[in-house]
């Protein structure tokens, strides 16, 4: 275990020595973003407005008492929303799709021997390859997951007034009630390590797949997988951490 731990943080710092320019950089960053962001927006708006329609249904289903305004319902779908279903949720669900093209992409590279003509060429590979990923993901995670906040409000908006459990007056007075700002901040700062984790570990995974297209497979399991134990291990620690 601690020597799997102590190969993942020096591949970590191999991503940041013999560096090439930054137009090599900015130009598969900017690759990447469209791969990893502008391509998950579809998926990230289609699982947003439902969960958001589900949660409301299900929160008003379960407010049996007459004392409790209805308000309440958006109320809860906001912050549920913004704590968790947009940044930890999504992310889990953006780990299956991102998490396992970037093992795929790579491992497929690495059995190919495209990594090693990379290295007789003199480029660090894991720079080249790896880092416009990690910047990428880092960038467009925080952009899906306040999409993600807005749509699954939105989603929430739909359910409750288009099936009569609450006004749109009472849905805006509730998204509005005791609104803390501070929520944003923390489903941003959720998103950015959450794509950090995604990103490394499943790069990890695919630049030491060493097999065939069995292996290449088994890595992008790997990555997905472990992926996602990376973010329920983060999301309780970024709980205590900034509530």
């Amino acid at each position: 275990m601690l020597s799997i731990a102590g190969k993942f943080f020096l591949f970590l710092g191999s991503l940041f020595v013999r560096r090439e320019t930054f137009k090599v950089y900015w130009d598969r960053f900017i690759d990447e973003c469209i791969k990893i962001g502008t391509n998950s927006v579809f998926i990230v708006a289609i699982v947003a407005v439902f969960i958001g329609a589900v949660t409301c249904v299900q929160i008003y289903a379960n407010l049996v008492s007459p004392f409790i305004p209805n308000y309440i319902v958006s109320n809860v779908v906001r912050d549920m929303v913004l704590l968790e279903l947009s940044s930890t949720f999504m992310c889990v669900v953006l780990a299956g799709k991102v998490g396992s093209n970037i093992a795929g992409e790579l491992g497929t590279m690495r059995i190919t021997e495209q990594i090693d003509a990379l290295e007789v060429m003199g480029i660090n590979s894991a720079s080249y390859l790896v880092l416009p990923k990690l910047l990428a993901a880092v960038v467009t995670f925080p952009l899906l997951a306040i999409l993600s906040d807005f749509l699954g409000i939105g989603g929430g908006y739909l359910a409750g007034t288009l099936t009569g459990i609450l006004t749109p007056e009472e849905y805006i007075y509730g998204i509005r009630f005791s609104f803390v700002p501070y929520n944003i901040i923390i489903a941003i700062v959720k998103a950015f390590v959450f794509g950090f984790l995604i990103a490394t570990i499943s790069s990890y995974k695919g630049f030491y797949t060493r097999g065939g297209a069995l292996e290449v497979g088994m890595s992008s399991t790997a990555a997905v997988t472990n992926s996602c134990i990376a973010i329920l291990i983060a999301d309780y620690l970024l709980a205590e951490l900034l509530t």
